[in-house]
């Protein structure tokens, strides 16, 4: 008989989440869904190559039927208490302060993080799953809203391992777990029922689909573990993030296979960024400027934005915007204040393009964000009303950079330098949400960053100073900048800089800067003094 191996320490409370029936589910969930998921990333990467030889992503002929069929609408949020009306998203990390701020917040839905804004140390993932088991049971002292946001989970992508939890087969082949079927497995098993009597409902946001397979993946999960708790089908819901090219062109299909427990997508602007500059880093016409110009005023972006409100409200499912992730609490005021009308400006342009919601990163831009929805959704929950019949995005629209000024600064090499590390730094730490260069950041900014000083690099990008960028410039460029950095010992620059190295300097690109890093850094962090099955 299968089951689970617990290769870390049990802290205090761990062993309430990490219970034997728990883990039962946790290896039940192995047992039936792991090698599916092992071919599903083996067609990822056999899609990104043929991407890198040339062959863009458009929509497939296979699938035309379902686009063409206007009768099926998806669950969406009827019968999902909590979710009808999703104008601010709060989202952010799971330790205790977090938790504890985010609940006592104004916004509608809380989208608990343990994928982008965590760093999956053993400590985070599971102390973060006691915070939630505590919070949802009404025992975190300082929580005193009585009208707390509906909880969502965003476990980690399906690319993500969690090496601290072994499945051990019948044979005892011991092979690592899947982070994404931990996140949501002991979130589920623990908090679904208590959800739903407390009058809200499991609901799930899924992160980095690449396609509808991993969709469909998904949704038998949900099925299976509906009856695996005797739960009813469609309790759960789940909202998927539109962020790679591949799903843009398959975001119809990815709503049909999650119909019965679909709420809503949302576009997520910065891996998206990030996933062009991957898939295209080969292509000279793809090379991209400074990061600061890529927003979502760029055309590519606003026929992304725009055909996913159209596909969204087409299907009943609700359309969410994209983060505004300002730090209120910089010191000068007077920099927040205007940064602060920006973000109103965007989040008043989502509003108009047809969103139901948008996304904050801090409590603080909660209550500027609801004012702008408040005014464009008045007294209604939603806009799925607004059928965008206006918007005629087609695959070449989402694939258009042409008139894009590609100018690459020094600064902007600098600035991705400084993010891409001082990330790191911090998520070596264990802090994945960080306050850099006046934003909080999370892992998709330090992708962007050292994916496009490695696709500089490549192409051979001359600099707003006349310097061709070389591996050799962008290394004095780093000493130079590491050079004003204040240091302390037990800071974790040094491995920063090596996975820097690696991730933006190597001739090979890593698909995601923080698999490595898992693997080679934060892993061989825990004692492995004591090793337990269960």
């Amino acid at each position: 008989m299968s089951h689970i191996k617990i290769n870390a320490p049990i802290e205090p409370g761990f062993d309430t989440i990490l219970s034997e029936s728990a883990l039962n589910f946790i290896a039940a969930l192995h047992d039936r869904f792991s090698d599916r998921l092992g071919k599903l990333l083996g067609v990822r990467g056999r899609q990104a190559q043929s991407i890198r030889n040339g062959t863009f992503p458009r929509f497939t002929p296979d699938t035309a039927g379902i686009r063409a069929d206007t009768t099926w609408k998806v669950a969406g949020s009827t019968g999902a208490p909590g979710l009808e009306d999703r104008r601010v998203e709060l989202t952010g990390p799971v330790s205790e302060p977090e938790v504890i701020a985010a609940l006592n917040s104004r916004a509608k839905v809380w989208l608990a993080d343990l994928e982008d804004a965590t760093s999956p140390t053993w400590a985070n993932i599971i102390g973060g799953q006691l915070n939630l088991f505590n919070a949802i049971r009404g025992n975190l002292p300082g929580v005193n809203n009585r009208q707390q946001p509906t909880i969502g989970l965003r476990p980690r992508g399906w690319h993500l391992p969690e090496k601290h939890l072994l499945h051990v087969d019948g044979q005892d082949r011991e092979t690592e777990t899947s982070g994404a079927m931990v996140d949501f497995g002991l979130y589920f098993f623990h908090n679904a029922r208590r959800l739903v009597d407390s009058g809200s409902g499991p609901y799930f946001y899924l992160p980095k689909l690449e396609s509808f397979r991993e969709a469909r993946l998904w949704n038998e999960i949900f099925v299976f573990a509906q009856d695996y708790m005797g739960l009813p089908q469609g309790t759960i819901r789940a909202t998927a993030h539109i962020e790679t090219i591949t799903a843009v062109f398959q975001m119809e299909e990815i709503l049909w296979e999650l119909r019965d427990h679909c709420a809503g997508l949302n576009a997520a602007g910065w891996d998206y960024l990030f996933s062009l500059v991957k898939n295209f880093r080969n292509s000279p016409e793809w090379v991209l400027p400074d990061r600061e110009h890529l927003t979502m005023g760029l055309p590519l972006l606003q026929a992304f934005a725009d055909r996913l409100v159209s596909t969204c409200h087409r299907r009943g499912a609700h359309a969410i915007g994209t983060m505004s992730n300002l730090m209120t609490t910089h010191p000068d005021k007077e920099f927040v204040a205007s940064e602060m009308v920006k973000m109103r400006e965007d989040k008043a342009r989502e509003a108009s393009r047809g969103f139901d919601g948008t996304w904050v990163a801090e409590p603080g831009l909660v209550d500027d964000a609801l004012e702008v929805f408040d005014a464009a959704l008045g007294d209604k929950p939603n806009q799925l009303d607004n059928r965008r019949v206006d918007a005629h995005a087609c695959a070449e629209h989402m694939l258009d950079v042409s008139g894009l000024d590609k100018t690459v600064t020094e600064e902007g090499v600098r600035l991705n330098i400084r993010v891409a590390i001082g990330y790191m730094n911090e998520w070596l730490g264990g802090n994945g949400n960080v306050a850099l260069e006046n934003l909080l950041e999370d892992a998709s900014t330090a992708e962007i960053s050292r994916s496009q000083i490695w696709q500089w690099i490549r192409h051979s990008v001359t600099l707003d100073n006349g310097k061709q960028l070389t591996r050799d410039l962008v290394e004095r460029y780093m000493g130079e900048e590491l050079a004003v950095i204040e240091r302390h010992p037990a800071d974790h620059y040094t491995e920063a800089v090596e996975i820097f190295r690696k991730s933006a300097l190597g001739e090979d690109f890593p698909e995601f800067l923080t698999m490595p890093a898992y693997s080679d850094h934060l892993v061989d962090r825990v004692s492995k003094g004591a090793v337990f099955s269960a």
